[in-house]
């Protein structure tokens, strides 16, 4: 693999099909068209990290955060796009992402800008969301984008996020959704019917969240089609 190789993290399938289909190399990484690498991980800071490394044994020379998140600052509706400038670790520790690669990303799509929170776990309630975002200051919350960036620290690779909102600050996240929920982001079923039984009150939340979770998919979509966040990673030579 070339020096200027991509390798994009992400959590889930569902996140990393809109990417396009991959030949797969060695678990759990495998090639686009373009040669850009992509690893689907399951949720978390320790798979993140594992993935990032395996992207850098399979040759990457930037590391790039892909996928979904919550939204904390009230103004970001389901679907918004964020480039966030840096992404932050509950203990407060900060990681810039690059800036000529948010830069040059920023010049082809719509996007916000702003801190990514990362944490253990997933931030459910609306007073929770709410405290993070005047404790920490920033405008969403994911679980693995901290963890990336300092593995790319590590390396002295580039880095940079790229996340969609998918629940706002005003959404609640259903209880049922995350009991249904494995570890790489798979609903079971009869998990998920259960859970419901137990609180049916989190049936209309969980419908309102298949809409968000449609427009952030349709905002994935979108950064796909343009073909740049690889395209954006490094300068273009004179």
């Amino acid at each position: 693999m070339a020096l200027n190789t991509v390798g994009i993290v992400c959590a889930l399938a569902s996140e990393a099909r809109h990417l396009g289909p991959t030949v797969r190399l060695a678990e759990p990484v495998g090639s686009l068209p373009d040669g850009t690498l992509v690893a689907t991980t399951g949720m978390g800071r320790s798979a993140a990290a594992a993935g990032a490394r395996a992207l850098i044994t399979a040759g990457a020379g930037a590391l790039a955060s892909w996928g979904m998140a919550g939204g904390l600052d009230p103004s970001l509706a389901a679907g918004a796009i964020l480039l966030p400038t840096e992404v932050v670790g509950i203990d407060g520790s900060a990681h810039p992402c690059e800036a000529g690669w948010r830069s040059r990303l920023s010049s082809t799509i719509t996007a916000q800008t702003g801190r990514l929170l990362t944490s253990a776990k997933a931030v459910g309630s609306v007073e929770d969301k709410a405290a993070l975002f005047r404790s920490t200051r920033a405008v969403a919350v994911d679980m693995e984008s901290a963890a990336i960036a300092e593995v790319a620290e590590e390396h002295g690779l580039p880095f940079i996020a790229v996340r969609v909102v998918v629940d706002s600050a005003a959404d609640v996240l259903p209880r049922a959704v995350t009991a249904a929920a494995d570890n790489e982001g798979h609903l079971h079923i009869w998990r998920l019917i259960g859970a419901l039984a137990l609180a049916p009150n989190e049936l209309a939340p969980l419908i309102q969240l298949a809409r968000r979770y449609r427009a952030a998919n349709r905002s994935l979509a979108a950064i796909a089609r343009k073909g740049s966040l690889a395209l954006s990673a490094f300068p273009s030579p004179a």
